[in-house]
């Protein structure tokens, strides 16, 4: 049954993600309105940069913007700047705004994108304690840089090992307290996540895992240090904090929609409304080719998820989105690509490479030997050779997997 194309879609989230469902809405040639909403007074920027190359001083902040203003003109979509959506009204098909005017809708895409979680500890509060999640945040982090400056840094993922290597670059001195065995334990392992200790402590970042922060030393208003559950403090001019995000579901609970570890969605992101979408870190996605839900706050999702919200929603392909989970990082002299979705500590692993020269592949591959989930560190031009081994859950030889010598084709 052919459906009727929607006269007005309303897209909430100034981010990545709600930027290129806009742009995606246009390039498979709806003619219809589209109103954009987004809650910060910036164009819609992309957020990676903020802890990497923009951190540190190496970027400008136009390099992260999707679109000029000019595009949303010549697009004719309509940017809402500094505009916070408070309720979505499903059955009434309308958005209400924060200045008690609402926006109608025949169809919705949220892309409301994640939360950055607040450590519940004494301090937590001060004035120079940062958290890194919007352009303000990371200007103001990078003014606590340089040489002579403690910055104290409290989580040992992604944001908070590459803000460490940005403020190392800069010359601050650093201490990077992680609660687990080693930072990115749960993720990737024992013996890949050790090469990122040694990464950081050869770069000169005091490291501290196995460690609980009790509170954060003030002093008028101010972090002066951070205390340990075994009374240990650690002195600090400024304290980062990187504990994870939550994906920002209240919108879609309030509104009716299915939520469990973000917005339910099925394979071509329809939410459990017909005429409501999500896309990006919100959307915990019935994935096909992994046979199974995943949510993953990767930029990869927010740029590639649109595209396929909006031929689902304009009745043009509701094949879904099949893409595997990627993203990249950067840290010091060693950059890496990961591709595919793995428990980590879970998995056996299986490394293609030299580990102590920080130049391999390594392989999260299951009982089955079919591989989950495959980073190649300082190792280029491999994801696309990998991708199509992970998508057929291709048993593979585990010594054949790590010799170099083997062309993945032949796996």
């Amino acid at each position: 049954m052919a459906m009727s194309t929607p006269e007005n879609i309303v897209i909430i989230g100034g981010g990545l993600a709600g930027a290129k469902t806009a742009e995606a809405l246009r390039d498979k040639g709806y003619q219809g309105s589209v109103t954009l909403v987004a809650e910060e007074d910036h164009l819609p920027y992309e957020r990676p940069p903020l802890s990497k190359e923009y951190l540190a001083g190496k970027a400008k902040f136009e390099d992260a913007v999707v679109h000029p203003a000019d595009w949303y003109e010549e697009k004719n979509v309509t940017l809402k700047q500094g505009t916070r959506a408070t309720k979505v009204d499903t059955k009434d098909h309308q958005v209400t705004l924060a200045d008690g005017s609402t926006l109608p809708y025949d169809k919705l895409v949220l892309a409301t994108g994640s939360t950055v979680r607040k450590l519940p500890i004494p301090g937590a509060d001060a004035d120079n304690v940062f958290y890194l999640r919007t352009v303000e945040n990371s200007d103001a982090l990078r003014e606590t840089f340089g040489k002579d400056k403690k910055l104290v840094i409290i989580g040992g993922g992604w944001i908070g090992l590459e803000t460490a290597a940005a403020a190392r670059g800069a010359d601050t001195d650093v201490t990077l307290l992680e609660g687990a065995k080693l930072p990115l334990y749960k993720i990737l392992g024992d013996e890949v996540a050790q090469v990122f200790a040694d990464l950081h402590s050869d770069n000169g970042v005091d490291l501290r895992t196995d460690v609980k922060v009790s509170e954060i030393v003030t002093e008028n208003g101010r972090a002066v240090g951070v205390r340990l559950e075994d009374g240990t403090t650690i002195d600090a001019d400024n304290v980062a904090i990187g504990v994870g995000v939550a994906p920002a579901t209240e919108l879609a609970e309030d509104a009716g929609l299915d939520v469990d570890n973000g917005v339910l969605v099925d394979g071509s992101l329809q939410t459990s409304n017909p005429d409501v979408y999500a896309v990006g870190d919100i959307a915990n996605h019935d994935h096909s080719v992994l046979g199974h839900r995943i949510r993953v706050e990767h930029w990869a999702n927010a740029l590639n998820q649109p595209a396929a919200a909006a031929a689902a929603l304009l009745g043009q392909d509701d094949s879904g989105y099949t893409n595997l989970p990627y993203f990249f990082s950067d840290q010091y002299d060693l950059g890496l690509e990961y591709v595919g979705h793995a428990t980590g500590s879970e998995d056996k692993v299986v490394i293609r490479g030299d580990l102590d020269k920080r130049e391999f592949v390594a392989f999260w591959v299951n009982s089955k030997n079919h591989i989950l989930a495959a980073m190649n560190v300082n190792v280029w031009d491999v994801p696309d050779k990998i991708k199509p081994l992970i998508a057929e859950g291709k048993k593979v030889d585990l010594e054949q997997l790590a010799n170099p010598n083997v062309p993945y084709s032949q796996l």
